[in-house]
């Protein structure tokens, strides 16, 4: 672990809830940076299982890194990073889930990029599928970036959450108690804003499940994409867009559902098949 003078003016946001097998591997990650965040604030969403103990843990052996927060309401990850956003103290902020994970080059490439570039308000970069553990070796340290214009979120999310820095002082913020979409309606309220997104196209976070299908949330498309309806009308009644966008739009993201439906019932049908078979 660095001292201060190696160090980042990062804060590091951590929603957690009921993720004692994985929250380790995230924080570790986030540990083994080549270029450490100044803070860690893990979020605790009202576990119900041990995580607060564990939370507490960390917070013992990490010293003044680590700060933890309890919620005593169940409120979802938008409310987490809220509370983790609320309380700070660093001018960037960097998102990461408890089942994710980072390459140990993260913070160096994107805050060396945010730093010298001041016009950019919110930065992400590609994320890598590692069904088990996230690589340690450094990656490239030259890439290629992506303006991201607000109308392109309207049809497709640019990154996921874990890849996400930003500056802490603009106004917006997650909105609360909102379960699916809260964050793409961020980045595109932040776009619609007039701020600038860019993106890395070097992949630097890693995911350790399938969004979709058999392993991924496939209990909760409909769920999901209620939540990207919702984030597109949003956007209409704020005038970001006009009546024929709100209609490509919802197209465009009903077409989606219905693909993500297709690919999860195959998943299933190939995993029933192949327990019947004994594979």
């Amino acid at each position: 672990m660095m001292n201060e003078s190696e160090s980042a003016p990062i804060s590091v946001v951590i929603p957690c809830y009921c993720c004692l097998a994985t929250l380790e591997r995230a924080v570790y990650s986030v540990l083994r940076q080549t270029l450490s965040p100044r803070e860690i604030i893990l979020v605790d969403d009202c576990s119900d299982d041990q995580t607060p103990q564990l939370l507490r843990a960390l917070e013992k052996q990490y010293g003044g890194l680590i700060k933890i927060v309890l919620l005593a309401k169940n409120g979802g990850a938008a409310t987490a990073r809220n509370a983790g956003w609320m309380i700070a103290t660093q001018p960037y902020i960097a998102f990461l889930d408890a089942d994710d994970s980072w390459n140990c080059n993260k913070l160096h490439l994107q805050y060396a990029l945010m730093s010298s570039r001041y016009d950019i308000a919110l930065c992400g970069h590609q994320c890598a599928l590692h069904l088990g553990e996230e690589s340690h070796s450094p990656l490239a340290t030259s890439f290629n970036e992506t303006e991201i214009r607000a109308v392109n979120m309207l049809f497709k999310s640019p990154f996921n959450t874990p890849t996400v820095m930003l500056k802490r002082d603009m106004p917006l913020r997650f909105e609360e108690g909102r379960r699916f979409g809260e964050d793409i309606l961020l980045w595109q309220q932040i776009a619609f804003s007039g701020l600038k997104v860019i993106r890395m196209e070097i992949p630097l976070a890693y995911v350790h499940k399938p969004l979709y299908g058999a392993g991924g949330l496939s209990q909760q498309l409909w769920s999901m994409e209620k939540g990207e309806l919702s984030n597109l009308t949003s956007h209409y009644e704020a005038g970001n867009m006009g009546v024929l966008m709100l209609i490509l739009s919802t197209g465009f993201s009903l077409l989606k559902f219905l693909r993500r439906f297709v690919v999860v019932q195959r998943s299933r049908l190939v995993a029933s098949w192949t327990r019947v078979a004994g594979i």
